[in-house]
């Protein structure tokens, strides 16, 4: 049953952090209605806040969890996620998408330093595969990945935090998948005005009240059929599979993006894409594999 389950879950996941490689399609529509910058994401996240609220006091009215006791997991994958989103604003796509995949690197280091796991052969070279089809699909104009530019750091924290976020959820074991959600949101929309000042010129200007009206049936429908339930998902998922597949598995997006962008614009689609997505699947369904074949070990609290 628990070979099962985890290979579901691997899956689902997997799926739902591969349809964030179509994400740049209804950015493009909320660009083109008006909702400049970042601001398509902040609408996003204001509009799941207002959804969630209710239910959230709700549960209250009833006694039940709001996630309250799950503030840290929240504030790493919630800032993590608007660090991700908001360091394409500053920076060149490609790179932030290096940075940012740097993030199986991180998950296994943590698994190794924190929750004192004993790293098996089989991560080093799925990681090794990840990195490799990273750095080939997109990194190759890159070069030696080194932070220069605002975005590239953003792209580096969001990693980082969201892997350590993971990493914080499989050792709370939230009850429940929103309560977490709950505290994700909230701590996203609190990111979201912590760096405003660092962000405000590539903002740009607060789009006018018929912009955001005409703007309003998009944001609704990707808020709560895209954003509230594939973030649900990706951010439950590491309570249950653990943190080093996880920062495997989420290496989809980036597949399902280089091939989109590849069939739906003029972004080229050559050997380096073709080589490197395969290098990244790869090193997915070897993770998978190794990690059914054997039980996942208990996470260790930090002292």
């Amino acid at each position: 049953m628990r070979q099962t389950s985890y290979v579901g879950i691997c899956i689902v996941v997997f799926i739902s952090a591969g349809a964030w490689g179509l994400y740049w399609l209804p950015q493009r529509l909320l660009l083109d209605l008006g909702m400049t910058g970042g601001w398509g994401t902040v609408g996003q996240y204001l509009i799941s806040f207002i959804v969630l609220l209710p239910v959230a006091m709700w549960r209250l009215y009833k006694g039940q969890d709001i996630g309250l006791q799950h503030w840290l997991c929240g504030l790493l994958l919630g800032s993590g996620a608007i660090f991700y989103a908001n360091s394409f604003l500053v920076t060149e796509v490609i790179r932030a998408l290096v940075f940012f995949y740097l993030a199986p690197l991180w998950a296994s280091l943590i698994e190794a330093f924190f929750l004192k796991r004993r790293l098996k052969w089989s991560r080093v070279v799925t990681v090794t595969l990840a990195l490799a089809g990273v750095w080939v699909a997109v990194g190759l104009e890159v070069g030696i990945p080194l932070p220069i530019y605002l975005g590239d750091w953003f792209g580096l924290i969001a990693g980082i935090l969201i892997t350590a976020g993971a990493a914080r959820t499989e050792i709370e074991q939230p009850e429940g998948i929103f309560p977490l959600l709950f505290m994700v949101i909230i701590f996203g929309l609190f990111a979201t005005v912590a760096q405003y000042p660092l962000l405000a010129d590539a903002l740009g200007a607060m789009p006018s009240i018929q912009n955001v009206m005409s703007s309003l049936p998009l944001l609704l429908g990707v808020s709560l059929f895209f954003v509230l339930p594939t973030t649900a998902i990706i951010f439950w998922s590491p309570s249950k599979i653990g943190t080093g597949v996880f920062g495997i598995l989420i290496l989809s997006e980036l597949v399902v993006g280089v091939i989109s962008a590849a069939l739906l614009t003029d972004e080229p689609f050559g050997w380096p894409q073709i080589v490197g997505t395969a290098l990244i699947l790869a090193a997915g369904v070897l993770e998978v594999i190794a990690g059914n074949r054997s039980t996942l070990p208990k996470a260790v609290t930090p002292n």
